[in-house]
């Protein structure tokens, strides 16, 4: 009985090994692809519900500031962190609708004459005696309202597109040449994320 050719038998050798390395590559591509979305940070709590005044999200991360940051910081040079999150409605017939989008900044400073360092957000300012407990203090939020409960409807539509960074935008003009993953201050996560029809977290596949 005459057996089927295979794809090896029909490629010449250098057309074979080219296609070998190509889906060596795709696959690296694809278990590499999750990474990409985190550089740095990781979500260690990442929660949503429906209260009375609109969509809540709750959220802490997990990093550690690289040693360039210290650096910069210990000189008297601020840094700033954001979160943004937008709360997206499927809709078949057009493009998904946005209903909602927040950011939330976070100031950290030294300060040399009271060596406190401060964290402001929202108008608020907090003193703290050691950098861990002032990183502490910008790692996530609680109870974050999104939207409004007016702007929410009852039919299991949602998802979230949520980023938090370090955001190398608002340093000084000069400190943002050539930033980049090797100079450390690469630090960020994205998740995007589907909600049930009561607006808590669907299960990642």
């Amino acid at each position: 009985m005459t057996r089927p050719l295979s794809l090896a038998a029909l490629l010449p050798r250098p057309a074979l090994m080219l296609a070998r390395g190509m889906a060596l590559l795709l696959v690296g591509w694809l278990l590499l692809a999750p990474l990409a979305r985190a550089e740095g940070v990781s979500l260690s709590h990442f929660s949503t519900e429906r209260a009375e005044d609109g969509l809540l999200l709750s959220f802490s991360t997990r990093f550690e500031l690289p040693k360039p940051v210290e650096e910069a910081l210990s000189k008297g040079v601020p840094i700033y962190f954001q979160a943004e999150v937008s709360v997206f409605r499927n809709r078949w017939y057009w493009r998904d609708l946005r209903v909602a989008k927040q950011t939330r900044n976070w100031r950290l400073s030294y300060q040399p004459l009271t060596h406190q360092y401060r964290v402001s957000t929202g108008g608020l300012n907090q003193n703290f005696e050691t950098l861990s407990e002032a990183v502490a203090a910008v790692r996530g939020a609680s109870q974050w309202r999104l939207a409004e409960a007016r702007e929410l409807e009852d039919d299991g539509r949602y998802y979230l597109e949520f980023s938090y960074k370090l955001d190398t935008s608002q340093l000084p003009r000069p400190m943002q040449i050539g930033l980049g993953a090797p100079q450390g201050w690469a630090l960020s996560v994205e998740r995007n994320q589907g909600l049930n029809a009561d607006f808590s977290l669907k299960t990642q596949p």
